[in-house]
């Protein structure tokens, strides 16, 4: 864990107008001011991302919600009670006086208050406690988010040593792993409240919270992080498949010469040809928490492709399920492609 001191000059240097990565309960981010527009430009600099995909806004336990949005409707405070701090994330009005470099040009705004202790020691240090870090996901756009400080450190060595990344804070592996849940609150009088992203928090929880069901995304839902159909992906292929149809589809492989790793709840199977093989963890929790290191150390392996078993359908998974459907998008098409190459 990092020191108040190197916390305390991490926030300095986001006064500066320098970016930050630093360690969230849900996954290490790529901090700016957000209120510095050429701050959170360097942000979409870095990691390559398209300008009109938002950041979401982090703001200290104490921050005055009010400064960064228009209203606060009750249903939103209620959520903001009962899971502030913590891994929730919510859409609301944009106030006026906030720039819509954060929201990808919306009149929207994504923010939340993080529950890992050194987030919220940078974000009081940072403006007195009084600013908002806008914050994706400290890695190339598309690519698995970080969990770890030295994944961050993998994935933008240049901007570190160039000085554009001024700080990577040290907070240990993160607890949840995966993104924050994204809850749209904006619409309320039309639409209710809509789940854009799922995450740790649950529909079920959300809705216990609010007396009411939450609503799937709509053609007019607002852009939020995360929600590309590709996305999270690392840069090896992967392919969710289905338990029944794993060992014929790994024999497959092998067969066309394919170096292959597999990421399975059973355990470790010795088989010729296969790089790397991943004993899951047959919770969703433990499965998020692991989930997005595991991707980057079979990255590494040297496989043509890697095999997750796909998971169970029942809604506790649903987090981990949309994050792993995005990084392993047309699953068919890239097993097609592997197994076509013997053919030709």
């Amino acid at each position: 864990m990092d020191s108040s001191e190197q916390i305390l000059a991490a926030a300095r240097a986001l006064e500066q107008g320098a970016l930050v990565g630093f360690p969230t309960e849900t996954v290490y981010g790529l901090g700016a001011d957000a209120e510095n527009i050429e701050a959170v430009a360097n942000i979409y600099k870095a990691k390559g991302r398209p300008s009109n995909h938002p950041v979401i806004v982090h703001v200290a336990p104490e921050a005055d919600i009010a400064y960064w949005v228009k209203e606060i409707p009750a249903p939103a405070q209620a959520l903001i009670d009962a899971f502030w701090p913590g891994p929730l994330t919510l859409i609301l009005k944009r106030a006026e006086q906030i720039p819509d470099a954060v929201s990808g040009g919306q009149d929207s705004i994504g923010i939340r208050c993080p529950s890992h202790p050194v987030a919220q020691a940078l974000l009081r240090a940072f403006k007195g406690g009084k600013g908002g870090v806008a914050a994706p996901s400290a890695n190339k756009f598309g690519h698995v988010s970080p969990t770890k400080a030295e994944h961050v450190l993998e994935e933008f060595p240049s901007e570190v040593a160039n000085g554009m990344i001024a700080a990577v804070l040290d907070g240990g592996q993160s607890d949840v792993g995966i993104e924050s849940t994204i809850v749209d609150m904006s619409r309320l009088t039309t639409h209710g409240p809509v789940l854009l992203r799922p995450g740790h928090i649950t529909a079920a929880q959300l809705e216990q919270v609010l007396g009411m069901s939450v609503n799937a995304p709509d053609q007019a839902a607002p852009r939020a992080s995360g929600t590309l159909e590709a996305h999270y992906a690392p840069s090896t292929p992967v392919a969710l498949v289905a338990v029944d149809a794993l060992d014929h589809t790994i024999a497959q492989l092998l067969a066309a010469g394919k170096r292959v790793a597999i990421m399975a709840y059973e355990a470790h199977r010795e088989t010729s040809g296969l790089q790397a093989w991943r004993q899951l963890n047959n919770d969703p929790v433990s499965y998020a928490h692991d989930l997005y290191a595991d991707l980057r150390e079979l990255d590494h392996v040297n496989a043509d492709i890697i095999l997750v078993e796909a998971l169970p359908l029942s809604s506790e998974w649903q987090g981990v399920s949309d994050r792993l459907r995005r990084a392993a998008f047309d699953s068919q098409g890239v097993l097609q492609k592997l197994l076509s190459e013997k053919l030709a």
